[in-house]
């Protein structure tokens, strides 16, 4: 039976996010309302609430990994700003609103975008509670998912073509593109808290690189049949742009057959990780797989 999607998780994001600020100076309070503008416009948080479940699956509380959370919901929106620039996808609607460069300009999306990225970051290594060999270890791993070997090494792949041919090429850009952030979700958290009987580490690190790709063949799915209501976004933006997807190498019905393949391997490993139950990453697991935006 299919979870429904933890809520509880999700409100606790919002609040904290609500309480993030930027600038107590006059000079950038702008820039702050334009970070924050992107920031607080909602979305599903599922990174954030990811790394709150994992946390729980491994026997902790999830208050304590709400800085690490923040993090990366910061860094996932930076990663929106600047895909929604016109060098980019060009898009004018982001969760239903303007996006950051239409209602403040390129050149302050721009610096938003810069200056979440390096927030999160500022966030993550003065809040986060934990040893700090444990906090370092999970900034050098966020670190690691967003750089060139992760997030924007992905994206440099896909503005250039450069990804090889076939599945196991588009499979490569996508997991490192949009997987790499989405397992740090998970793999963030792991480096943070102490070992836990009964976990199989390696298992969970599978589990956290299977949702990135799951995430990414739903997502191409959705981008041919959601709508710009229900997306909150331009419906067909891929097509629009030429994009390789798994919507244009397979068609929708195979796309599908592979998300459904991919879901499975992910609750397969889900499940080897953590045999006593991972409770709300199994939630999660299926929301990705059968969302509608």
């Amino acid at each position: 039976m299919r979870l429904a999607y933890p809520e509880r998780l999700r409100s606790e994001v919002e609040a904290f996010l609500q309480t993030v600020r930027f600038s107590e100076a006059l000079q950038t309070a702008g820039l702050e309302e334009a970070m924050r503008y992107s920031l607080l416009g909602g979305g599903k948080r599922i990174r954030p609430v990811l790394a709150l479940a994992t946390a729980e699956a491994l026997g902790g509380e999830p208050e304590p990994i709400l800085p690490l959370a923040a993090a990366l919901e910061l860094i996932h929106t930076y990663s929106l700003i600047h895909d929604d620039l016109p060098a980019m996808d060009d898009d004018d609607l982001r969760r239903g609103r303007l996006t950051c460069h239409r209602a403040f300009g390129e050149d302050v999306a721009i610096l938003a975008g810069d200056a979440l990225y390096a927030e999160a970051f500022r966030l993550l290594l003065t809040r986060q509670s934990g040893a700090p060999a444990r906090v370092l270890a999970a900034a050098a791993r966020l670190a690691t998912a967003t750089g060139v070997g992760g997030m924007v090494g992905g994206q440099y792949i896909d503005v250039t073509g450069g990804a090889e041919p076939g599945a196991n090429g588009l499979r490569r850009l996508h997991a490192l593109k949009t997987g790499q952030l989405i397992a740090a979700s998970v793999e963030c958290v792991f480096e943070l808290l102490p070992a836990v009987a009964g976990v199989d580490g390696a298992s969970l690190r599978a589990f956290a690189a299977e949702l990135g790709v799951l995430f990414q063949i739903v997502d191409d799915i959705l981008d041919v049949t959601g709508t710009q209501e229900a997306l909150g976004k331009q419906q067909g933006a891929d097509a629009r742009l030429g994009k390789r997807t798994y919507v244009t190498e397979f068609g929708l019905d195979g796309a599908r057959r592979l998300a459904a393949e991919s879901h499975q391997r992910a609750r397969d490993a889900l499940q080897r990780a953590v045999p006593a139950g991972a409770g709300e990453l199994g939630a999660i697991t299926d929301f990705i797989a059968t969302r509608s935006y």
